[in-house]
């Protein structure tokens, strides 16, 4: 059974190629998570104005790949000390 984890790292082009070439990956999505507009446009996400954060959604064969397999690439990845992430 897939399991899912989503992740947010600012760019959410820059966070698909890390995961896209491991065992196990079944599916990445790019889209936005948190925010209090409903299905907001990438203008107004990079506008800052949605409170929405760009990320993926990774679906994935917990018996070929791990949750903290996955984690572990993505502090990898993001710096989070960089406010800009955030917003």
């Amino acid at each position: 059974m897939m399991e899912r984890a989503i992740f947010a790292g600012g760019c959410f082009w820059c966070m698909i190629q890390p995961f896209d070439t491991l065992p196990g990956i079944h599916t990445i999505m790019s889209g936005y998570t948190g925010g209090h507009v409903p299905n907001p446009t990438y203008e107004q996400v990079k506008a800052k104005t949605t409170g929405h954060t760009e990320a993926v959604e990774i679906l994935y064969d917990p018996e070929l790949i791990s949750y903290e397999a996955l984690l572990e690439l993505y502090w990898q990845q993001t710096d989070p000390t960089d406010a800009f992430v955030l917003l």
